[in-house]
C-alpha cells in the first residue's frame, strides 16, 4: 500500500475522472474525424491522435494502480511528537546552520520545490522516527551532512 493524503487521493480521482469522461471521448471523436481524410499512412492528424490516445490510456491505467494501492491517511490525526507520515520538520544543517522545512507525504505527492518530499526519500527515511533535537546524518549528493531537529508539527499542505 502507498500512502497519500486526502487532498493527494481527491487530486488523483479528479485527473482519472477528466481524463475517461473527456479526454478519451474526445479523442476518440478525433480520431474519427482524422479517419474520414483517407490514406491513414500519410494522415498526421491520425497519427498524432492515436499518439494522444495511447498517453492517455497510460496515463489512466497509471492511476487506476495508483489509487488501488493508495492507502488514505489523514496526517492531522496523528501524533506528531515523533516524526511520521505528514509530519512537518524544521531541521538545521549543523555545518552551515542554513535551515529547512520539509513535509512528509506519499511519493505521488511529492514536490522537492515546495518541500514536499516523498516518504521514501533518503531525507525522510533519515527522519522518519526521531523526535526533536535528534541530530541526523543523512546523505546527500554532497557527502554526509548533519542535521538537527529543531521543531515536528502538523500543518495543513496548501494548494
Amino acid at each position: 500500500m502507498e500512502p497519500i493524503s486526502q487532498y493527494g487521493y481527491e487530486k488523483l480521482t479528479k485527473e482519472l475522472k477528466q481524463l475517461k469522461e473527456i479526454e478519451r471521448p474526445k479523442i476518440i471523436k478525433e480520431i474519427d474525424t482524422a479517419r474520414e481524410h483517407g490514406d491513414l499512412k500519410e494522415n498526421a492528424e491520425y497519427h498524432a491522435a492515436k499518439e494522444r490516445q495511447l498517453f492517455i490510456d497510460a496515463r489512466i491505467k497509471d492511476l487506476s494502480t495508483m489509487l488501488t494501492n493508495a492507502q488514505v491517511i489523514d496526517p492531522s490525526t496523528l501524533p506528531h511528537d515523533k516524526v511520521s507520515f505528514g509530519s512537518t520538520i524544521e531541521i538545521i544543517d549543523l555545518d552551515t546552520q542554513k535551515p529547512y522545512t520539509y513535509t512528509i507525504v506519499g511519493s505521488i505527492e511529492s514536490d522537492t520545490a515546495r518541500g514536499l518530499i516523498s516518504y521514501g526519500s533518503p531525507i525522510a527515511k533519515a527522519l522518519l522516527g526521531k523526535e526533536v533535537g535528534d541530530e541526523v546524518a543523512i546523505n546527500l549528493p554532497r557527502g554526509e551532512c548533519e542535521f538537527e531537529i529543531m521543531k515536528i508539527h502538523y500543518k495543513p499542505i496548501v494548494f
